[in-house]
């Protein structure tokens, strides 16, 4: 069996209207799994209750998984929305994700991947970011691996981005994120949420610049309310973003990423998979939570 992982944070993201299960990884290996294909969340937990009721959801939704049982109490995040829906973390330290050990069982998994999807988060801690590494590098050679960065308060430097680009052949950022990256990684002096804005074509040539030193199949840029973007070395695609009632922002990216990927790797072209990601990520804003189950239509 092939399967299409997310290795890294798996917690509850706890919302002003309740608890909810989360983290980016997760929540692309379950919108990867409502387009058909075998999703996987690798992750930790903790021998607790939480813990326990991750399992629960992702047995009752159908979701492969591979959670050892650490020390550590699984993970959580208080989330609050401002006026437009968009989220804020406060997110605990010292918790299972934190310390994801590589098991024989994620090395087979590894082995039978045909595209995992991974991030900046989970790397703060060393035990999690060597399993992370070890993983990508037992998956073939052919596989996607995408590196949704998700940049989140300090816990990132720029030797774990460098090392995730590296390993990666598609990176997924948002407009803010491109401003820390360019001027990290590239010395490029930007104002921070105002590059696609003020200066489009220099967004452009960073991208493309970031594609060629990494040599990455594709580069994504969201845009939050403006739009997206999908860069190849010769090609662009660019995709305004509805207009929705918001319910709130979380998990719309990650629901971008799963979708694009399930289009690419159900034979569909870049362009197909950047509209139909754009169309689920729309939906998911519209939902409370990171997991709601998607229309028929956009599973189509």
């Amino acid at each position: 069996m092939k399967y299409v992982i997310g290795i890294g944070e798996a917690l509850f993201d706890c919302l002003p209207e309740g608890r909810k299960l989360g983290g980016a990884p997760a929540n692309f290996a379950y919108h990867v799994s409502q387009f058909g294909l075998s999703g996987c969340a690798v992750s930790a937990i903790g021998d607790d209750e939480l813990g326990q009721e991750i399992v629960d959801t992702f047995k009752k939704v159908h979701l492969n998984h591979i959670l050892p049982v650490v020390e550590q109490p699984t993970g959580t995040v208080k989330v609050t929305l401002d006026e437009k829906g968009v989220p804020q973390y406060e997110i605990c330290l010292g918790v299972a994700w934190d310390n994801i050990p590589l098991t024989n069982e994620m090395l087979e998994v590894a082995h039978n991947a045909e595209a995992v999807c991974f991030g900046s988060l989970a790397q703060r801690s060393p035990k999690s970011r060597e399993t992370i590494l070890a993983f990508l590098d037992s998956t073939p050679e052919d596989a996607l691996r995408v590196f949704d960065i998700n940049l989140r308060q300090s816990w990132y430097t720029a030797e774990v981005i460098e090392a995730s680009l590296k390993r990666a052949n598609i990176l997924k950022i948002n407009d803010e994120e491109l401003d820390v990256v360019a001027t990290i990684l590239l010395g490029e002096s930007t104002v921070p949420g105002q590059l696609i804005a003020e200066d489009p074509e220099k967004t452009r040539r960073i991208c493309r610049e970031l594609i060629h030193r990494y040599e990455l199949r594709m580069l994504i840029l969201t845009c939050g309310a403006i739009g997206s973007y999908v860069f190849t070395a010769g090609e662009e695609s660019y995709v305004a973003t509805p207009k929705v009632q918001v319910a709130d922002t979380v998990g719309a990216g990650d629901s971008f990423t799963a979708a694009f990927v399930a289009q690419l790797l159900l034979g569909k072209t870049m362009r197909d998979a950047h509209e139909r990601a754009v169309k689920v990520s729309a939906f998911v804003c519209t939902q409370h939570g990171a997991m709601p189950v998607l229309p028929p239509e956009l599973k189509a």
